[in-house]
């Protein structure tokens, strides 16, 4: 024969003390958390440094993509570049600011065997020179300050490049720019041409033409910099960043330990399963549970994305923490084969959070009451349980939440639109398009015009949802039991228990009949 048991719901439990999280455990995540989030920040920034210095030793330069500029005018130009360095010798010696930065511009011919000229000069001196001359100003960015022409300019842009010319008509074709004696530096040749421009103080043009002034223009242009000042940065920020997660993890994993060790109270804690009762459940370890309210209100469910931004805020924490601990867990059970126990309440109650909001807001619309605070089990509609495991595989933590995941990984992503194995849709504050927000959607303008729920669309809501949760407590390395491919829908978690006598009746699973 067989028996069955349904899991326990907030109203079958017997009520407990709720469980109290210290206030020093939490200012330890938030502080490990954003001393991580920093020092990830600064390390990556003096990686990029390092390698932007390695770039440019012996003088080597760090060179933009090329971009390709054509024009039937006569030359092409920035606009004025205005560079203002004061004073720049440094008291006490001869170290000068401009020693700091060089750059280098290149410009290339397209047509094979012409001559061209890049210079830069004074933009007093260019404009005076390309008086009512047709040319173009050139610039990366279409929004950038246009040289001054007049109403008469007009944009263009390189279709292969993106790169924004804008036009400027004249009636007048110039002398050729080698004649020219205003020019800061220059040079010009049939190949690619170069000239290296010290920092300087003043209102800089560059300009590109043909060597003997004639029109059209077609040329690649690249520019370069070499600068010292990565050598300057790089120490201090890649020291920074590094001291800031040598503070930063440890206090991350104290943080969570500590209020693992809060939330992991025994049976009846806060009104809800317990963390770590000490046999695995049957048939899945991961107990998940969402009695809809009654009365959802019409139109709630419209500023629900504003109501829950507190909860996704403090969920930004525990999710990057949540990042860290998994990260220490997966060594702890490679090296002991055990999910330190503090850590594993954590992560439980990371994942019961995440579904209490996501059973408010855009996941279920399951209930109007506003979701707790707290990562311990609550009397509230919805709530998450996984069995603390006495032992897991070494050799299975390896491959499991990646190898092994990827068949529920692509169902997942079908389910939530985004294939996050911990309920990605499920804490989201807007519609993501996949099977379970089109049916929330469905749900939710039901609401709007009848005011009802319908009860097997909400079955169907929260079977999804459990498929999502169980993929993620065994990405998330909680059990090593392989999550079903079976879609149990239902408030209530199907179980069933094995007699002690042999039987060859098939189990059948419980289904609650309270919806």
């Amino acid at each position: 024969m067989t028996t069955t048991t349904a899991y326990p719901t907030p109203d079958s439990t017997p009520p407990g003390p709720p469980a109290r999280t210290s206030p020093l455990n939490w200012v330890m995540l938030v502080a490990g958390v954003l001393l991580a989030a920093l020092g990830i920040g600064l390390t990556a920034a003096g990686i990029a440094l390092a390698v932007a210095e390695a770039s440019q030793r012996d003088g080597r330069y760090a060179y933009t993509d090329t971009s390709r500029a054509q024009t039937v005018g006569h030359a092409i130009t920035t606009s004025p570049i205005r560079v203002d360095l004061g004073d720049t010798t440094a008291s006490g010696g001869d170290f000068r600011l401009d020693d700091l930065l060089s750059i280098q511009l290149r410009a290339t011919a397209v047509v094979p065997g012409q001559d061209v000229f890049i210079g830069i000069a004074d933009a007093a001196d260019v404009q005076a020179y390309l008086r009512d001359v047709p040319h173009a100003v050139f610039g990366d960015d279409p929004w950038a300050k246009r040289y001054d022409v007049g109403d008469s300019a007009r944009w263009t842009r390189d279709a292969d490049t993106g790169a924004s010319l804008d036009e400027v008509p004249g009636t007048r074709a110039p002398e050729p720019p080698t004649e020219q004696d205003f020019w800061v530096q220059s040079a010009t040749g049939a190949d690619q041409q170069t000239i290296t421009v010290d920092l300087r103080s003043g209102n800089w043009v560059l300009v590109v033409m043909n060597a003997d002034g004639s029109r059209p223009v077609w040329v690649d242009v690249q520019a370069g910099a070499h600068t010292d000042l990565f050598g300057l940065a790089n120490p201090g920020v890649l020291i920074a960043g590094i001291v800031a997660l040598v503070l930063g993890l440890p206090l991350i994993l104290l943080g969570a330990a500590g209020l693992g060790r809060d939330i992991d109270r025994g049976p009846g804690a806060g009104g809800g399963p317990a963390v770590g009762v000490g046999a695995a459940a049957d048939p899945d370890p991961l107990r998940l549970y969402g009695h809809p309210d009654p009365g959802v209100s019409r139109g709630l469910w419209l500023v629900k994305w504003l109501l829950v931004i507190p909860h996704l805020l403090v969920m930004g924490l525990l999710w990057f923490g949540l990042v860290v601990v998994t990260i220490a867990s997966f060594f702890a059970i490679l090296f002991t084969g055990r999910y330190p126990r503090a850590l594993f309440a954590y992560t439980v109650g990371v994942l019961r959070w995440n579904w209490r909001v996501g059973f408010y807001a855009y996941s279920a619309l399951g209930t109007d009451r506003y979701p707790p605070f707290s990562l311990a089990p609550a009397d509230y509609p919805a709530g998450l349980d996984v069995a603390y495991p006495d032992h897991l595989s070494r050799g299975l933590v390896l491959v499991k939440w990646w190898l092994l995941a990827i068949p529920h990984l692509m169902i997942v992503g079908i389910l939530t639109g985004g294939g996050a194995a911990a309920g990605n849709a499920s804490a989201s504050g807007g519609w993501n398009i996949s099977l379970l927000g089109l049916l929330v959607l469905i749900v939710a303008i039901g609401l709007l015009f009848t005011g009802r729920y319908l009860p097997g669309l909400f079955d169907l809501i929260v079977g999804l949802n459990r498929w999502v949760y169980r993929v993620g407590s065994y990405v998330l390395l909680l059990r090593d039991e392989y999550p079903p491919f079976r879609l149990d829908q239902g408030p209530d978690e199907p179980a069933t228990e094995p007699t002690t006598e042999p039987t060859t009746e098939p189990t059948t699973p419980a289904w609650s009949p309270e919806h």
